[in-house]
């Protein structure tokens, strides 16, 4: 049952419509940005529109940039409410902002991503984030510290997403070699976040794909953020341990095996089907996802 009190709060009063089958999401979205008062535009690439949401008015071109930039995609796929995959995130992004800037911390950008969801036969090259790391790196954010925040509505243990070292384990052109250590940049300055703010339950493992991947493809590095449950995460961190090809099916879906999918996080295996409803989701933790977001920005 729902805490009462998070739904009568905004933005979590829009959440039910936010997550309602036929709602015209970007509409939505945009709307939510407006009464929030933060300062966002759109950005346009081959049908898909991502929103930015800054902290200054003019924050291009960011040539040499090292700003941190937070991510969460606000697509779904058809069929499904999508409430952890990927809605909650959304709006605990939403929140995170609005803090930020009552805090008045600056030099952040968060992008609300479009198209993160792929369909069937559609590749890397096809996901929003592709194109929008070419953007970013046209831009001159090629340097920028980007966390992509995903499936974050249910658990609370956080998990710093080890998928991108099973892309790129047979790679080893230098340009990969420089990515690798961008993400291993990446996911040290998330552990320590979570350790200056005393958070006990964080873990290293292997996620499905995010619009990390699309980032990867477009040339850019990308820490995907996520949370589980206790029990789920530390289950499949013994699964990984006995059975590391398992890491490497989870990261390439298409490669998971029927019979291992009893092995995948529950909170996992609903995503993207009609069980993601608002049931599953955990409001109780999300002071902890806002807070240590926020400490990626520096507040």
């Amino acid at each position: 049952m729902r805490p009462p009190l998070l739904w009568t709060q905004f933005p979590w009063t829009y959440f039910d419509d936010f997550i309602s089958g036929g709602t015209d999401r970007y509409a939505l979205l945009e709307k939510l940005l407006t009464e929030a008062d933060l300062t966002h535009s759109v950005l346009g690439l081959e049908g898909n529109r991502h929103f930015f949401v800054h902290s200054q008015k003019d924050f291009f071109p960011l040539e040499d940039s090292t700003q941190v930039i937070l991510t969460a995609h606000y697509d779904r796929t058809d069929g499904s409410p999508g409430a952890n995959d990927n809605s909650a995130s959304v709006f605990l992004l939403l929140e995170t902002a609005m803090k930020l800037r009552k805090d008045k911390v600056a030099d952040w950008l968060f992008i609300f991503t479009d198209k993160e969801e792929l369909r069937c036969g559609e590749s890397l090259t096809d996901q929003g984030s592709y194109l929008l790391a070419l953007a970013l790196k046209q831009a001159g954010a090629g340097r920028a510290k980007i966390f992509n925040f995903d499936a974050c509505g249910s658990g609370d243990t956080l998990i710093i997403s080890t998928a991108m070292d099973h892309l790129l384990k047979n790679e080893s052109s230098p340009g990969i070699i420089k990515t690798r250590f961008r993400i291993h940049e990446l996911r040290n300055t998330a552990l320590e976040a979570s350790r200056i703010l005393g958070m006990d339950k964080v873990l290293l493992l292997p996620t499905p794909f995010s619009d990390d991947a699309g980032f990867l493809r477009g040339g850019l590095a990308a820490q995907t953020i996520t949370v589980l449950p206790e029990e789920e995460a530390s289950f499949f961190a013994q699964v990984i341990r006995k059975n590391p090809a398992i890491a490497g099916a989870l990261v390439n879906r298409d490669k998971l095996k029927e019979s291992d999918l009893v092995l995948v996080p529950e909170t996992w295996q609903s995503l993207n089907g009609p069980g993601d409803t608002s049931r599953r989701l955990t409001p109780k933790h999300y002071n902890r996802i806002i807070r240590f977001a926020a400490a990626l920005c520096g507040g």
